[in-house]
């Protein structure tokens, strides 16, 4: 269970500093200024961490020719990269995990060539600064600073640039550094969307609704706490004896330790709750929906599924059709017990990050670093994460500049 803690819930961030300089341009639309970058040696090129095959370790690659972001559609913004994020997900892509539903989410009409997502670019967390907005973009300015959580089947942050569709993409919050922002996007678009867009709760709904996190001490984890208290929910977490001073720092009513023993045990203890957070997995279905209140409506949602694992090993038509069959198998045992079973999913969200904002800038959520490193240390950040090394929100600082590029 600890390493599936961990896994769920480890993440490094990476941090740019000391930037090459670059060229600032102007065009002109109708009475409108639009600036954009390009750096000193071309505008088609730039430096990133790359993968040219899955693999381990050893494919992790550092480039100074990766190709430049265009805008392709008028809705997308270039960021420059200030800080970038590396989780669990992408040390797990680095292996091929989620490659088939990937390839087919950039790809859907299957025109391309097999391995056409390579050079591939890790990171799914980005704070930084926009360079150029499409024609469409009216929520934002050339300069804004922004924050955004990348969908796993684009380009990563590992990068000096990206581009994402605007509403991927929210303002930082101004009481916190791009280090401190890029420690967020990820697991607070992850964990809105499991509790709100699946879970169904709100900042209206949720006030003294009863609810259980397990494996709170992670990156989602520790997310939800934080809003739920926001929200004025009572929150129960179980973690491990040495994170029990932390997730009660971040608000949580209730700790339980599954080192100590079963911790079906304590739980079956305390009063039923509305819903429940999964973060771990494994067997924990077998135990877990009993302690939900039957027939109020409470919910059992989690974050660990085999939907990319189906697709990877029977292929996207099969695989769907395995996924499809079992959760609709599960809803169904559970329904009939009266209580709600459901899978989340990471989805990105500007306006979530939005609200998310909003918390942050009032002292509801913060930001935690760990750890720092440099950009050129990005595979020893993997390797740490790989072993679980890197518990909660370890910090990977990029220093663009000097001897890292």
């Amino acid at each position: 269970m600890s390493y599936l803690r961990n896994f769920v819930s480890s993440r490094c961030l990476f941090h740019h500093s000391k930037l090459p300089s670059v060229n600032t341009s102007a065009c002109w639309h109708g009475s409108r200024t639009r600036l954009f970058s390009t750096t000193k040696i071309s505008m088609t090129i730039m430096p990133a961490w790359v993968i040219d095959k899955y693999g381990s370790n050893d494919v992790l690659r550092f480039t100074r020719n990766a190709s430049f972001p265009v805008i392709n559609y008028p809705n997308e913004v270039i960021v420059r990269v200030h800080s970038a994020g590396l989780n669990p997900l992408d040390v797990s892509m680095r292996g091929g995990y989620g490659a088939a539903t990937m390839s087919m989410k950039r790809d859907p009409l299957n025109i391309k060539q097999s391995g056409s997502e390579f050079p591939l670019i890790l990171g799914r967390d980005v704070s930084g600064v926009i360079m150029e907005c499409g024609l469409d973009v009216k929520h934002f300015r050339e300069r804004d600073e922004v924050w955004a959580a990348i969908p796993p089947w684009k380009q990563g942050s590992l990068a000096e640039f990206v581009v994402l569709s605007a509403n991927e993409v929210s303002h930082k919050p101004k009481s916190l550094s791009h280090v401190e922002a890029a420690a967020i996007p990820y697991v607070a678009t992850t964990a809105w969307s499991a509790l709100v867009n699946t879970g169904g709760l709100s900042k209206d709904n949720c006030a003294k609704k009863r609810i259980l996190i397990l494996g709170g001490s992670g990156g989602v984890g520790t997310f939800a706490i934080q809003m739920l208290k926001a929200w004025g929910a009572h929150v129960t977490v179980t973690c491990s004896q040495n994170a029990e001073r932390f997730v009660r720092g971040l608000g949580a009513d209730h700790v339980v330790d599954y080192t100590a023993g079963p911790v079906e045990e304590p739980l079956r203890a305390l009063e039923k709750f509305d819903l429940i957070l999964d973060n771990v997995g494994g067997d924990t279905e077998l135990w877990a929906l009993n302690l939900l209140k039957p027939w109020c409506g409470a919910k059992f949602v989690t974050l660990v599924t085999p939907f990319l694992q189906n697709t990877d090993r029977m292929g996207i038509a099969d695989g769907m059709m395995k996924t499809a069959a079992t959760v609709a198998t599960k809803a169904l045992k559970h329904l009939v017990k009266g209580v709600h079973y459901r899978w989340g999913f990471f989805a990105p969200s500007g306006p979530a990050l939005d609200e998310v904002r909003e918390m942050v800038d009032a002292g509801q959520i913060q930001a935690v670093v760990e750890e720092t490193f440099s950009f050129s240390q990005v595979p020893w950040a993997f390797e740490k994460m790989e072993k679980g090394h890197a518990r909660g929100k370890t910090v990977v600082q990029i220093s663009k500049g000097g001897d890292d590029l």
